[in-house]
């Protein structure tokens, strides 16, 4: 098994190679690719130091079977058919195919066979709210067909990249010193603030990345269903949290969706109210599962349910989704 990362020196990147090694991934060959600042920066793995090379048009991915890329949809998009021309599966973890018809956007635990239908050889990797959203949703959808959403979410720093991970960390101490805090990778000064604005705005007044959840989640649960959502960045780390609310067909009581999500794959269960015990970001950085609390009817919708997720923007919102594909891919051979 020869694996490619592209993008290796990016947070995303980083993560790959944690991952990997974590599961246990069959690897005989690791490469890693970057652009011309990181080449040559060298990166431990399973005992061995592997060197980035810079990503060009060449034959460097003859033989490869498959390729993670995290470097940008721009990337993606200029250098897919270099990546696939020999036969490697890429899976892709920018935005550049996800609504492409032939190319398939996957969350293993929700539609992993439509990876096996990649006709351009590329696989989407869905942003990592969606991700987070329908590993919750479809537990519920197995009772009862979801007709709509509304979720709010609350994300990290982490979904704008290291950097801006830096900066967030980098502002609270210039805070502290009495400084003036460095505003480079977000609209305003993230620290002590929340900034309901994630991405650019479109033509009817939702962000893309509000866009995205709506139109990646129906591409991935093959619904019809109806998604508002309303995307806020927060000074948090790396852990994303979305407050979400579903309308069924049929009302879903808070027992049946409560062992549904029990027994959820990669869903974790955490939800007991009367002892304070419920998700939160802090101490979810770093794991792999969507967590699930605070699970209730809405008072306001006789057919409607809410609850409160949290999960690790890094791993299941990025690296772990992907490398999960490729597990399934594996595992489920055709």
């Amino acid at each position: 098994m020869k694996v490619a990362i592209v993008g290796a020196s990016g947070a995303v990147g980083q993560e790959f190679l944690r991952v990997l090694d974590e599961r246990n991934f069959p690897i005989d060959e690791l490469l890693l690719f970057g652009s011309s600042r990181s080449a040559g920066r060298a990166y431990p793995f399973r005992g061995k130091q592997v060197v980035v090379k810079e990503l060009k048009h060449n034959d460097d991915f003859k033989g490869v079977d498959i390729a993670f890329t995290s470097a940008g949809a721009g990337t993606s998009k200029e250098f897919a058919e270099t990546i696939t021309r020999y036969g490697a599966i890429m899976i892709d973890n920018s935005s550049a195919f996800r609504m492409d018809d032939d190319v398939p956007l996957v969350v293993p635990e929700v539609n992993g066979d439509d990876a096996f239908v990649r006709p351009r050889g590329i696989i989407a990797n869905p942003n990592c709210t969606t991700i987070q959203m329908v590993v919750a949703l479809n537990a519920i959808e197995a009772l009862s067909h979801i007709k709509r959403v509304h979720v709010a979410t609350y994300q990290a720093a982490s979904g704008a990249g290291a950097s801006a991970m830096a900066e967030l960390k980098k502002q609270f101490e210039q805070l502290v010193a009495g400084e003036q805090p460095t505003v480079e990778k977000f609209f305003f000064q993230l620290a002590y603030n929340l900034i309901p604005q994630v991405d650019v705005f479109t033509d009817n007044l939702y962000t893309k990345e509000e866009m995205k959840m709506y139109n990646e989640t129906r591409k991935i649960m093959h619904s019809d269903i109806a998604v508002s959502a309303t995307c806020v960045r927060v000074p948090v780390m790396r852990a994303h949290s979305e407050a979400i609310w579903v309308e069924t067909e049929r009302p879903v009581s808070v027992a049946e969706a409560r062992e549904a999500f029990a027994h959820a794959p990669g869903v974790v269960l955490e939800d007991d109210p009367e002892n304070r015990v419920y998700p939160m970001p802090l101490f979810k950085a770093g794991c792999d599962p969507v967590y699930v609390g605070r699970i209730r009817s809405d008072i306001s919708n006789p057919n409607g349910l809410t609850f409160w997720t949290v999960s690790d923007q890094i791993k299941k919102g990025a690296a772990l989704n992907a490398v999960q594909i490729a597990e399934y891919l594996l595992a489920h051979k055709q």
